[in-house]
């Protein structure tokens, strides 16, 4: 056995005191092609296969058909070689398998395609890094290691010229240029940052922090350890922090002290003016308004009989994760992740439509002609499309293992996979930030299946070491 190897495993106790953050927001659709790109476009929906390290390419509406796969981690010999070289490396690296990663590594989080449709730019939370991959080619363009250990959610710039990413162990947000991958700005955020939003007209980002999602301290009266969760509002020219919002004085406003103030996956209304968001734990979703700094609405949705409600077996403290509008800002879509459905919400009523069945969906987004709304189902390989109209069922597609974010984007007109033995190739560095990360000492949570769904039991992974 290598000496490094002995070493870590004698370090793998110290793995498991570390604090790593769960998967996780709402859909942005990636530009079209610059005016003077003489490259014609086909707008595609991605999908992240985050266990298999690869990402699906389909239509964007219709029949949603696949149409190539990409190889996200053409590199992952030298990746792993960097890692198994550093014991503090193997021990972050190991520490996301066995608590987020529901023993698997989680290979891709997050990806928007460029503007010009020649790339796609992906962050690998395993890899603590985001990287660049050239559509026809497969290799790499560049790779940004972020602060810290894990890379997380991303979100690009209306332009598409620039993509924020969450360094959740080291409560940074990243923003790069996304043909580049230089760093133009970094801001703080709250305990473990995941979902980034700009808003339309490209002048602020949201972040939303939702703390430690992988502790067994989940009832409701240990709800101070989960640590700092928070909105932070920053300026996206200068990277400086405009305001913070703080849900947990208006959750006990209304009398919603057990509930927890860790903002999931959230969505704007088409003027902005109010967002609807998910929290920890919950099955439902609440409704904030932007100007008067008020929780306006709560909708509570149907929870299934055969989900328990011990907290300590939601997946990183998510009862429902993942929630999207239709263009015209009437529909709700959101995923009943732990409850193993996914329902059309009328935004004027709140009344939820049929409760389509789905296996532990994880993400919502919306078709590229906006008439669907798309779930990742991560139970079962597929993603599944819903009529925003009906609330019924339109279609399910087979992806890759896992799959999480789904994001619209672009490929040039007649691409297909590039070959499955593309290498990194000449990848073109960035330069590595300074790593800041804290540490709580707090233990990792193993997803416990007892109870589960059949199709949750199918995908679950060895008991935990």
């Amino acid at each position: 056995m290598p000496a490094f190897r002995r070493r870590h495993l004698c370090s793998v106790a110290a793995a498991l005191t570390l604090t790593v953050t769960a998967p996780a927001t709402a859909a942005t659709a990636s530009p079209a092609a610059s005016p003077d790109s003489s490259v014609a476009l086909r707008e595609v929906l991605f999908v992240g296969n985050n266990w298999d390290g690869t990402a699906d390419a389909i239509r964007s509406s219709g029949d949603f058909a696949k149409i190539g796969r990409i190889n996200v981690i053409p590199d992952k010999d030298e990746r792993m070689a960097a890692i198994n070289a550093d014991p503090i490396k193997w021990i972050y690296f190991m520490a996301i398998r066995n608590s987020v990663g529901e023993g698997h590594d989680q290979f891709v989080d997050d990806m928007y395609s460029t503007p010009d449709g020649t790339s796609v730019v992906v962050s690998r939370p395993s890899f603590a890094d985001v990287v660049s991959i050239d559509l026809a080619s497969g290799k790499l363009n560049w790779r940004f290691p972020v602060s810290g250990y894990r890379s997380d959610h991303m979100a690009v710039s209306p332009d598409g010229k620039r993509v924020a990413v969450s360094a959740s162990t080291s409560n940074t947000v990243h923003v790069l240029d996304i043909v580049s991958g230089k760093e133009l700005g970094r801001f703080g955020t709250g305990d473990k940052p995941h979902e980034n939003i700009f808003t339309q007209d490209g002048k602020y980002i949201y972040n939303m922090a939702i703390g430690d999602v992988n502790t067994q301290t989940d009832a409701p009266w240990l709800d101070w350890t989960k640590g700092d969760r928070r909105i932070t509002v920053v300026d996206a020219t200068t990277y400086k922090q405009v305001k913070v919002i703080d849900m947990r004085p208006h959750l006990d406003a209304l009398g919603l002290k057990d509930y927890s103030d860790a903002v999931r996956p959230a969505v704007f209304s088409p003027d902005e003016s109010k967002l609807y968001f998910q929290v920890s734990f919950f099955n439902g979703f609440f409704e904030y308004d932007i100007a008067t700094d008020k929780i306006t609405r709560t909708k509570t949705l149907p929870k299934n009989a055969a989900t328990s409600d011990d907290r300590t077996t939601f997946v990183n403290d998510s009862r429902h994760h993942g929630i999207s509008m239709s263009p015209d800002g009437r529909k709700l879509c959101v995923a009943g992740t732990m409850d193993d459905y996914a329902t059309v919400v009328d935004r004027a009523t709140l009344q939820e439509g049929p409760l389509v069945t789905a296996s532990k969906p994880y993400w919502a987004t919306v078709s590229g002609d906006g008439k669907s709304c798309v779930v990742s189902e991560s139970g079962t390989d597929q993603v599944t499309a819903i009529d925003f109209a009906t609330g019924k069922k339109v279609v399910s597609v087979p992806v890759g293992d896992h799959p999480q974010r789904v994001r619209l984007g672009h490929v040039a007109a007649g691409w297909t996979s590039p070959s499955a033995s593309a290498a990194a190739g000449n990848v073109r560095p960035v330069a590595t930030p300074g790593t800041h990360s804290r540490r709580t000492g707090h233990k990792p949570k193993y997803i416990q299946y007892e109870g589960m769904h059949p199709a949750r039991r199918e995908h679950a992974p060895d008991a935990a070491p």
